[in-house]
């Protein structure tokens, strides 16, 4: 196992720890290089930045993008490395969460057609960024009220397409989501490849998109992956050119495939993304070389 984690979730999104105590769980777990990626925000990057220099851990700014991609298909781009002041990065998250609200409303009225009524309320309750509220602060609420018996069943039963309480949503643009990542300084990054339901010549064609956009690294460790996507993905990375990643994708003790701080090891054909991101590595005091 690895001890480097590039891609997890604090409460600044839709994770369920503050950032300082996720940092803190990742370091518990010899994390020796960890990557804050909130969905779609920055807000969490400093507190967590700080806890990991104080902890003796290496960090990486980084933001997961929602990107709507082919006209209908959702996709997330995790941006590594970045600049989270950068204007153009700073203005196209803002433009992505604005629309939230609204979403969290229609969803809420769509859930109530299916009888079950306060949802809205219930998923402000538990989110602690009103701006980023979504899916997953649903899904808990649907939990805690003992309403369905875990966030799993509930996304099998609620809130994807086809089911009550799912809305679709415009997200960002491919090209303009890895541009904002670049013009930030840092390296964009395909998340989770395994879990898109897209075939084969769509994955295809999804890829030479996000390389023609100036995208440079996919996900081949995931939280997400299974040891035949680990080896998948690697031979991915390969054939098409790109540096490889490797992230929990952690939001919640019980409610991610993968604890936060460690991630499977890359095979060996990999060309670690982090190797090329070393200058924007935030390096801590007496942290474990990378």
């Amino acid at each position: 196992m690895a001890s480097i984690d590039l891609h997890f979730h604090s409460h600044a999104s839709d994770g369920a720890l503050p950032p300082a105590e996720v940092i803190a769980r990742a370091a518990e777990r010899q994390a020796t290089l960890v990557a804050l990626t909130d969905h779609d925000c920055t807000s969490g990057l400093a507190e967590a930045a700080a806890t990991a220099f104080s902890l003796g851990v290496d960090f990486l700014n980084g933001v997961e993008i929602s990107v709507t991609w082919n006209v209908r298909h959702t996709v997330h781009i995790v941006g590594l490395g970045i600049d989270p002041a950068h204007p153009a990065l700073a203005e196209g998250l803002a433009g992505i969460r604005a629309g939230r609200v609204n979403r969290a409303r229609d969803m809420a009225a769509s859930l109530a057609k299916a009888g079950i009524t306060g949802a809205f309320e219930g998923a402000m309750a538990v989110c602690d960024n009103p701006e980023m509220i979504g899916r997953t602060h649903f899904a808990r609420h649907l939990v805690n009220s003992g309403q369905v018996k875990d966030v799993r069943t509930v996304f099998r039963k609620y809130l994807t397409p086809g089911k009550p309480g799912y809305v679709p949503h415009e997200w960002a643009a491919l090209a303009d989501a890895v541009g904002w990542i670049r013009a930030a300084g840092g390296i964009a990054v395909i998340a989770h490849p395994g879990r898109y339901d897209l075939s084969w010549t769509l994955k295809d064609r999804l890829i030479l998109d996000f390389k023609d956009a100036g995208g440079q690294a996919i996900e081949v460790a995931s939280g997400s992956h299974g040891l035949d996507d680990l080896h998948r993905y690697a031979l991915v990375s390969e054939r098409y050119g790109l540096l490889a990643s490797a992230g929990s994708d952690f939001h919640a003790p019980n409610e991610s495939g993968r604890d936060v701080g460690r991630t499977d090891d890359l095979p060996a054909i990999c060309k670690p993304v982090w190797e090329a991101l070393n200058e924007r590595i935030i390096r801590a005091p007496r942290a474990a070389g990378i």
